[in-house]
């Protein structure tokens, strides 16, 4: 049975909900990446300052 209205779709609260779950995926892979490098990335930036000031 079809109804003779036509329901609204509610695509704007869905994509909004989808695009809040991919921003907070983006945060978690952001956070465990610079936690898993943040020694590696220290040592990289002290070397450019030390080859800097030695320059």
């Amino acid at each position: 049975m079809k109804l003779p209205i036509a329901l609204p779709k509610r695509q704007r609260g869905a994509t909004a909900i989808e695009y809040a779950l991919v921003a907070a995926l983006i945060a978690v892979v952001i956070a465990v990446t610079a936690e898993a490098l943040g020694g590696q990335i220290s040592t990289i930036f002290t070397n450019i300052r030390t080859a800097l000031i030695n320059a």
